[in-house]
Order: C-alpha cells, then structure tokens, then sequence
C-alpha cells in the first residue's frame, strides 16, 4: 500500500475502522445469545474509540498526538488466528466460529497497523499506529483466551 500523504494512512484507517466497528455492531443485532451479542457491542465499542482517536488527530502539517500518557507494553500472540482460515459471518454461527472470524479480523487489523507503522516517516506517526498495533494485540489475545477457554471447556 502507498499513501501520498499522511492524511490519507489516516482516512485509511478510518474507513477500516468504521468497517469492524460496524461489523461488530451487526453481528451482535443477529446474535441470538446475549454473551455473544455483549462481546460483539464491546468489540464495536473499541473500534469506535480507536475510530475516535484516528479523527481527533491533527494532520495539517505531520500528525501529532499526545502519547506521553499512553503505557505501551508488549501484548503476547497465541497464534491461534494464525493457522485458520477465513470464514464469513452468518446468523447463527456457533460461540466457536465466532471467536474464530473475530480473531482473523482483530490478526487482519493488527498486520495492516504494522504496515502502515513500518511505512511511516516520523516517530509520531509511528506511535500513533504502535498504539493501535497494541490495541488490536490485545483485542487478539483476549480472543484466543476465550477460544482456549472454550475449546477446554468442550474437552479439546
């Protein structure tokens, strides 16, 4: 992917946002189950405020963001997305394939925040996609929790 500028990276991610944050959000009005349909609106709640995050950023001249208060830390990768392969959503799916679309979509958002990470050109821009890079981390990494909780509880 190429941007011609960075206003451009940043409508980018927008968009990408909006698009799982609306995912989530209609997945969770087709979800029969209210611990699912809770996790999907918590989903979609996070994207939103990453969407939010993304539209306050001032890009007249470089980006900048204020990220002295924010606490980056390593987030582990179980690695569990990373053997599946894609599946659509479809009302009624089971608890399990659930888990496993969102966490192909968290592992999707989480390579695409690298890449535009590794393409930026100032530290600026580069924290202001580290941070999200650790927001879908970690997002990913609950999800493969939950997936191994269940996957034990279903004596696998």
């Amino acid at each position: 992917m190429e941007f011609m500028s960075y206003r451009a990276i940043i409508d980018f991610a927008i968009e990408k946002e909006i698009e799982a944050a609306s995912f989530y959000e209609e997945a969770a009005g087709n979800e029969a189950r209210e611990e699912t349909r809770k996790m999907f609106l918590d989903f979609a709640k996070e994207e939103r405020k990453h969407q939010y995050l993304l539209e306050n950023l001032d890009c007249t001249g470089e980006c900048t963001l204020v990220t002295q208060d924010y606490k980056f830390k390593w987030i582990g990768d179980l690695r569990r997305s990373d053997l599946m392969v894609d599946i659509a959503w479809k009302k009624g799916m089971s608890y399990r394939d659930i888990l496993l679309l969102a966490m192909k979509r968290e592992e999707k958002a989480l390579k695409l925040y690298n890449e535009l990470r590794q393409q930026s050109e100032t530290e600026t821009a580069k924290n202001i996609f580290k941070i999200l890079c650790q927001e879908e981390a970690r997002h990913k990494l609950g999800l493969e929790k939950l997936f191994d909780e269940y996957m034990a509880q279903m004596g696998d």
